[in-house]
């Protein structure tokens, strides 16, 4: 079925809901307020699986929606990591090399869309997503280790809450986390499936 053209649908209403809402959980974090936090986080997360089901459910998909529901996603967790580092309970290695990682992506989709784009390539048709051009598809790890990263930050406010997981387990947590970074990175760069080109042709 096709995109439904209404921006104002419930699922759209609830991914906005979440996009609000990662400034406002970091700003717990950075006042300490971890119980709160985590509460949040657990009803992003909640909002998050709701939108996708009812878009489905209900043929409520929209274009708007398939852009700013990665956005939310990807705002949560950056803003999450860089404030749980700022606090010490991430560590500032694997805070740089997950926001690292997340830029250099955007970077190279910029890039794709670039060289990808049907001539005449101006300003107006370079932010023309009507005009196709490349397909970034993301890769099995990739896909692990977005969901790593999200057992990593509710973990991390667990166990300040809690005392669950134990810092060792935590500390297997970064590395994995840490290694899964590196290589799903890597996935983009070596994978001949990660990066498709739609048209060549205007």
């Amino acid at each position: 079925m096709g995109q439904n053209r209404n921006i104002y649908t419930l699922p759209n209403l609830l991914t906005f809901g979440r996009l609000l809402s990662a400034p406002y959980i970091g700003y717990l974090i950075t006042q300490h307020d971890y119980n709160l936090a985590l509460g949040m986080f657990a009803l992003a997360g909640c909002t998050d699986m709701l939108d996708g089901w009812i878009a489905r459910r209900y043929n409520l998909k929209t274009v708007v929606g398939s852009i700013i529901d990665p956005a939310a996603d990807k705002a949560l967790m950056t803003i999450m990591t860089v404030t749980l580092a700022a606090e010490g309970i991430v560590p500032v290695a694997l805070a740089t090399l997950i926001i690292g990682r997340d830029l250099g992506l955007v970077l190279s989709a910029f890039y794709y869309r670039y060289i990808s784009l049907p001539k005449p390539k101006t300003f107006v048709r370079y932010f023309d997503f009507s005009i196709p051009s490349a397909e970034v598809k993301p890769t099995t790890i990739s896909k692990v280790n977005t969901a790593l990263q999200l057992v990593l930050v509710g973990t991390s406010l667990t166990s300040i809450t809690t005392g669950l997981p134990s810092q060792e387990v935590m500390t297997a947590m970064h590395w994995l986390v840490g290694g899964t970074t590196l290589w799903s990175g890597a996935s983009y760069i070596y994978s001949r499936d990660a990066v498709r080109i739609l048209s060549k042709n205007g």
